[in-house]
């Protein structure tokens, strides 16, 4: 249910039912046509069928612009005089446009807005330098873009689901923002650049980031900084730990609900700074 929750936050349209007791799950969403919801069997399975007029009344406001520290303003509109006009009213925000699809991260989700924060907070420590970006599990691309808007260089984004890199191609795009290396990558089997990124986003199941730490160690360069979600709350004290004993640690926990999102870095890095 988490991850269906997370995949379509934002989306009004869905419906999820506990059946059997809390033993499953039933995940409807309403398309407005036939085509778009033929688009989510093909990616998910399930069936279509025609629904009455009765079983559904589309939403009479649209999701509100997400505002982030005082640096971005994340919007679900795509049309270019709403954009502008939002542009108008808070001229010193980056707007960036990310509609509601079927991959992670809107901006509205408690694990993506907290990953956001911390994003502005290491933009601001790392202004006026050149810093890298890999963006793990990139979903709709939203830290990425959001990482270039916040002045990053060399940004590398990927995601093991081929639906989510086209949305982050597309956002990229839609956003200006196309220098952004999108890729379909298994992050367990990737091979990071030997230098590695000075900076590191992870929104991410805990059970994938506790199998990924080898890698996401590899890929956060000396002095680096690592920034990760997706964590379950009861499962934060197994991820932490697992990070440890890759060498990693965190320097800040964030607790939204029931979702945990952490910024550290290496742990020699950590110890140095406090010796």
């Amino acid at each position: 249910m988490d991850a269906w929750e997370e995949r379509f936050t934002g989306n009004p349209n869905l419906v999820i039912e506990s059946l059997k007791g809390g033993k499953s799950i039933r995940i409807r969403l309403f398309c407005h046509t036939r085509k778009d919801a033929q688009a989510v069997v093909q990616q998910f399975g399930g069936t279509v069928r025609q629904m009455t007029h009765t079983e559904w009344h589309p939403p009479v406001d649209p999701p509100r612009p997400v505002k982030v520290r005082n640096r971005l303003l994340l919007t679900a509109a795509t049309r270019p005089q709403k954009i502008a006009a939002l542009q108008q009213d808070h001229p010193q925000r980056e707007i960036i446009s990310i509609p509601p699809e079927m991959a992670f991260g809107t901006g509205d989700h408690a694990t993506t807005a907290t990953c956001l924060r911390l994003l502005v907070d290491v933009a601001r420590e790392r202004k006026g330098t050149a810093w890298t970006v890999a963006d793990l599990g990139t979903g709709t691309g939203i830290l990425a873009i959001a990482a270039v808007k916040l002045g990053a260089g060399d940004i590398f984004a990927c995601d093991f689901d081929p639906f989510a890199v086209a949305a982050a191609a597309r956002n990229a795009m839609r956003n200006g923002t196309p220098g952004i290396l999108t890729k379909k990558q298994d992050i367990l089997t990737w091979k990071p650049r030997r230098q590695g990124y000075e900076v590191v986003t992870a929104n991410l199941f805990s059970t994938v980031l506790i199998a990924a730490w080898p890698v996401i160690v590899k890929a956060l360069a000396p002095g680096g900084d690592l920034i990760v979600s997706g964590i379950l709350a009861s499962q934060a004290w197994e991820v932490v730990t697992a990070a440890a004993s890759n060498g990693l640690g965190f320097t800040r926990v964030i607790r939204k609900g029931k979702w945990v999102t952490a910024r550290g870095g290496h742990l020699a890095d950590l110890i140095a700074a406090q010796a």
